[in-house]
């Protein structure tokens, strides 16, 4: 209850532009909610999990999530997570995203942000500090979308079949079989996936191994369990669909930034 009021006070500090930093233990949940600010979640440590009603989101190392005005989110953390928060009036934001996104955080984005939640929180909007604001909402107008979001379907047959697979992304059974235990036909639930999340099935519990391998990751959990815990059959099985996916190994992925 206090964290949803300093939220909620937060989005109304007569500024365009408002910020927070929080330290957060692994496993903490911030449960739904949504606010009448666009948020941009950063977390300089750990990995965020982002869910909406249309998917799930999750920021790695030098990601963010961008999140609309008023859409309803749950927030949850993997590792100990220091996020920072911006919160950017809709007059101050109606040029940027309409949808839940994850983005790039560039270098320089990333020390605005870490200036930005260090001013006071009524800053002089004329003075250095409100220009200092005014170049990260030009910044916030550039940011590069990254491919970490699973699409989540509405369909109640798809719904059973996803949800099992998040509970357990191991589970390495084909869509014939997922077919029967939801009382579809496979070819059914594969146009039914296609139409209502744009990947195929095998595209979409890849990605879901891959997000809960963040997660996993983010944790310290040592590689070798992470690909057993996911089903893969080897530790280089993963790290080879690990590299494909971003084009380096799990432990560079997870090196912290330069200072």
């Amino acid at each position: 209850m206090q964290l949803t009021q300093e939220i909620h006070r937060k989005q109304s500090l007569p500024r365009p532009v408002a910020t927070a930093a929080s330290d957060y233990a692994a496993g903490h949940v911030i449960d739904w909610h949504d606010h009448p600010r666009a948020q941009l979640a950063y977390a300089e440590r750990g990995v965020i999990n982002v869910a909406t009603a249309e998917g799930v989101w999750i920021t790695p190392p030098e990601r963010a999530v961008w999140v609309p005005a008023g859409v309803r989110h749950r927030v949850e953390m993997s590792g100990r997570v220091l996020m920072h928060s911006l919160y950017v009036r809709p007059d101050a934001a109606s040029e940027l995203m309409s949808q839940c996104r994850v983005v790039l955080v560039t270098p320089l984005l990333r020390e605005l942000i870490r200036r930005a939640v260090a001013l006071p929180e009524l800053y002089d909007e004329a003075g250095p500090e409100g220009r200092l604001v005014a170049v990260l909402v030009d910044q916030l107008q550039s940011l590069d979308q990254t491919p970490l979001h699973l699409p989540m379907p509405e369909d109640p047959r798809l719904r059973r079949v996803t949800g099992a697979l998040l509970a357990d992304p191991a589970d390495g059974r084909g869509l014939d079989a997922w077919a029967r235990d939801a009382g579809a036909s496979a070819r059914t639930l594969e146009r039914i996936f296609q139409r209502e999340t744009g990947m195929t099935f095998r595209a979409w519990r890849q990605q879901a191994r891959l997000l809960a391998a963040l997660r996993a990751l983010a944790g310290r959990q040592p590689v070798t369990q992470v690909a057993l815990d996911l089903g893969y059959e080897s530790p280089s099985a993963f790290i080879a669909m690990f590299r494909r996916a971003f084009g380096v190994s799990p432990g560079r992925y997870f090196k912290p930034p330069s200072p």
